[in-house]
C-alpha cells in the first residue's frame, strides 16, 4: 500500500516536460525527390514534396471515385484503421519502458468490436434483402446487439484480469486512450459512410471542401502570411485563415454545381441484391434540379443580373464549405495541441512532406459528424425503398397486419375508398 501511494503520488507531480521523448520519425521522402530538390532552401523544398504528394494523392482519390462507391468504403475503413494505429502507437511509444500487458492486443480487439457494431448496424440498414436470403446472416443481424455487447464483454473482462499492481492509474489512462481514439475514428469513419450513403456528393463536397482549405490555406499563409493565428500552430496565419475561407467557400459552390448534374454522384447509393452490385440510378431528388432565384436588389447593379439559375445544393454547400473553413481547422489545432502535449512534430511518418494520415485528416473527422447532423437535421425525410425493405423482412402475417392498418388509415384520410377490397 505504501508503493502505491508513493507511485500515485509520483504520478499526480508529473507534468508535461517528464512525459518521455518519442523518437523522431524517420525521413520517408523518395531519394529521387530528395536529389532533384537538393538545392533548395528548406522552406522550398518542402513546398515541393508537400504539392508533389498532394497532387498525386489528388490523383488517387478521383481514381477511387471512378471505381465506384465500395472503393470509397474500402478507403474510409483503411484511413480509419490507419489514423487509429498512428495514434495507438504514439501511446504504446511513450508508455513503452512500463511494459503494460496486453495493451497492443487489446487496443485493436477494441477496434475490431467497434467496427462490427457500426458495419454490422449498416449491413441490417441498407443489405436488408441481401440479409433475408441467408439464414446465418439472418442469425446474426437479429442478436447482433446483444453478440456486440457479449464482443465488448469479453475485452472489458480480459482489461481487468491484466491489471497489475503499481501500474493501476497508468493502465486506467490507456484504458480511456483506447476509448477515445475509438470514438475518434470508428464513430467518425461509420458517419462518413452513412453520409456517402446519401449520396456521393454528400461524400465528396464536404471532403473535397476541407482538402481545398487545407491547401488555400497553407498556400495563402505561405506567401502572405504575417500575423499569427493561434500559439498551437505557430504556421497558421490570419492572412491564411481568411484567404482560405474564401476560396474554399468559392471552391464548393463551383464543385457542387458540377456534381449536381450527374445521377452518379447525386443518388443514394443502394445494394441490388440481383446483380450484387452497388447502384447509382434515380429521379433526381429536387436539390439537385435547377431553379430560378431572384437576385437580392442590393447585388443586382454590381451583379448585373435580376435572377440567376443554379442548383438548391448549392446553397447547401455554402453551409458546407463555411464550416469546412471556420470550424474544420479546430480539428487542426486540436490534432496540434495533442502532438505539442507528446512532444512530436507528426503522427507519423507515411506520406512524406505530410506526416501520418492522421496528420491530414484530423479536420476530416469534425466534418463527417457535422454533415450527418446537417442531413439529419434540414434534409433527409422519411424513406419509402428503405421502409419497403424492412417491411418484406417481416412475416406473411405480419405484412398483412400492416397493410389492414395502412388501408383502415388511408381509408379514414379519404384517400382510398372504403368500398376498394384489399
Amino acid at each position: 500500500e505504501v508503493d502505491l501511494e508513493e507511485r500515485l503520488h509520483e504520478l499526480d507531480l508529473r507534468s508535461d516536460s517528464d512525459i518521455p521523448d518519442v523518437p523522431p520519425p524517420t525521413d520517408s521522402t523518395p531519394e529521387i525527390l530528395k536529389k532533384a530538390l537538393s538545392g533548395l532552401s528548406a522552406r522550398w523544398k518542402n513546398w515541393w514534396i508537400r504539392g508533389i504528394l498532394s497532387l498525386a494523392m489528388i490523383s488517387g482519390f478521383f481514381l477511387i471515385i471512378y471505381l465506384g462507391s465500395f472503393m470509397l468504403m474500402l478507403l474510409v475503413l483503411s484511413i480509419q484503421v490507419k489514423c487509429y494505429h498512428e495514434i495507438i502507437t504514439i501511446a504504446y511509444r511513450v508508455y513503452h519502458s512500463y511494459d503494460l500487458p496486453w495493451f497492443r492486443s487489446l487496443s485493436w480487439y477494441f477496434l475490431l468490436c467497434g467496427n462490427y457494431f457500426f458495419y454490422g448496424e449498416t449491413v441490417a440498414d441498407y443489405f436488408a434483402t441481401f440479409v433475408q436470403r441467408r439464414e446465418q446472416l439472418q442469425f446474426l443481424i437479429r442478436y447482433h446487439r446483444f453478440i456486440s455487447f457479449a464482443l465488448y464483454l469479453t475485452g472489458f473482462c480480459m482489461f481487468v484480469l491484466s491489471l497489475v499492481k503499481k501500474h493501476y492509474r497508468l493502465q486506467f489512462y490507456m484504458f480511456a486512450w483506447t476509448h477515445v481514439t475509438l470514438l475518434i475514428t470508428v464513430t467518425q469513419s461509420h458517419l462518413v459512410i452513412q453520409n456517402l450513403f446519401e449520396g456521393m456528393i454528400w461524400f465528396l463536397v464536404p471532403i473535397s471542401s476541407v482538402i481545398c482549405n487545407d491547401i488555400t490555406a497553407y498556400i495563402f499563409g505561405f506567401f502572405f502570411g504575417r500575423t499569427p493565428l493561434i500559439k498551437l500552430s505557430p504556421k497558421k496565419t490570419w492572412e491564411g485563415f481568411i484567404g482560405g475561407f474564401f476560396s474554399t467557400v468559392v471552391f464548393g459552390f463551383i464543385f457542387s454545381y458540377f456534381l449536381a448534374q450527374h445521377q452518379y454522384f447525386v443518388c443514394p447509393v443502394e445494394y441490388n441484391s440481383e446483380t450484387n452490385r452497388f447502384v447509382t440510378e434515380c429521379e433526381p431528388s429536387e436539390l439537385f434540379q435547377m431553379k430560378k432565384y431572384s437576385v437580392p436588389p442590393l447585388l443586382q447593379p454590381v451583379l448585373g443580373w435580376e435572377t440567376v439559375n443554379m442548383y438548391p445544393f448549392q446553397m447547401h454547400s455554402f453551409a458546407l464549405s463555411t464550416f469546412a473553413s471556420l470550424i474544420g481547422p479546430f480539428g487542426g489545432f486540436f490534432a496540434s495541441g495533442f502532438k505539442r502535449a507528446f512532444k512530436i512534430k507528426d503522427f507519423a511518418d507515411t506520406i512524406p512532406g505530410h506526416g501520418g494520415i492522421m496528420d491530414r485528416f484530423d479536420c476530416q473527422y469534425l466534418m463527417a459528424t457535422f454533415v450527418h447532423v446537417y442531413i439529419t437535421s434540414f434534409i433527409r425525410g422519411p424513406n419509402p425503398s428503405k421502409l419497403l425493405k424492412q417491411l418484406l423482412i417481416l412475416q406473411p402475417e405480419q405484412q398483412l397486419s400492416v397493410y389492414r392498418t395502412l388501408k383502415s388509415y388511408l381509408v379514414e384520410k379519404g384517400i382510398l375508398q372504403p368500398s376498394l377490397r384489399g
